[in-house]
């Protein structure tokens, strides 16, 4: 059997891509069908291997909770320790994971 997820440095991305599985959980939580995950992350594919992650999500579904769990952890503790940039590139990724955090159930 293929693995479509691969650990690499404690976290989680697409086998052989750099796409973490962050992105692809949070797509098909906020409810986006792998068709469209794969038009959002073109590099994650071929379909076969977006239907991969997802099932790695579902068959594993504690452990990778408690993993995005830990990666928000992180990411809060970046925010804090780093000054809001006026970098526009910087400021739209950052709307991007607001508006997905609220996406989320």
């Amino acid at each position: 059997m293929q693995n479509y997820v691969q650990e690499r440095d404690g976290s989680y991305y697409i086998a052989g891509t750099r796409i973490s599985l962050d992105s692809i959980v949070h797509a098909f939580q906020g409810g986006e069908s792998p068709e469209g995950i794969l038009r959002s992350f073109p590099m994650a594919g071929p379909l076969v291997r977006i239907y991969g992650a997802i099932t790695f999500y579902l068959e594993n579904k504690e452990k990778v909770e408690e993993y995005l769990r830990a990666q928000e952890q992180r990411w809060d503790a970046l925010r804090r320790e780093r000054p809001k940039s006026d970098d526009p590139l910087t400021n739209r990724l950052r709307e991007a994971k607001e508006q997905a955090s609220l996406r989320r159930p």
